[in-house]
């Protein structure tokens, strides 16, 4: 069950990022390539969780984590050629996409501290 909650969470969160993707690119190009490269990592993340492997998790992670950093600069200090934006904190979006990429981060830590330990479930050890 976290696995296919963790699975639509981190799709939600590529798909924020594709379809906010048009909008980054007139901020700046590298800000909506980076949106697209979000999406695309977030579909092969939701790949290797759904056929189990600990790859998909670790690359989900890294999408979530590289995800919130990216959303807590660019309010705070601000992006290379993009202003901060500190009144865009509870932008629908970003929001929606913050709390999916939260969510994920905590069942993904879950699911990998479950293989450490000996008695982990099977899943946890094919993961």
């Amino acid at each position: 069950m976290a696995a296919g909650m963790a699975l639509a969470l981190i799709i939600v969160t590529g798909l924020v990022h594709l379809i906010d993707a048009s909008d980054a690119f007139t901020e700046a190009s590298y800000k909506g390539l980076l949106f697209v490269a979000n999406g695309v990592g977030a579909a092969v993340a939701a790949y290797g969780i759904w056929k189990h492997t600990r790859w998909g998790w670790a690359v989900g992670l890294l999408i979530a984590l590289g995800s919130l950093l990216g959303y807590v600069a660019s309010r705070t200090v601000g992006m290379p050629q993009i202003p901060a934006e500190p009144d865009a904190w509870l932008e629908p979006m970003g929001l929606v996409s913050m709390t999916a990429e939260v969510v994920f981060l905590a069942i993904g830590i879950w699911i990998l501290s479950l293989e450490f330990r000996p008695d982990a479930p099977t899943y946890a050890k094919s993961a």
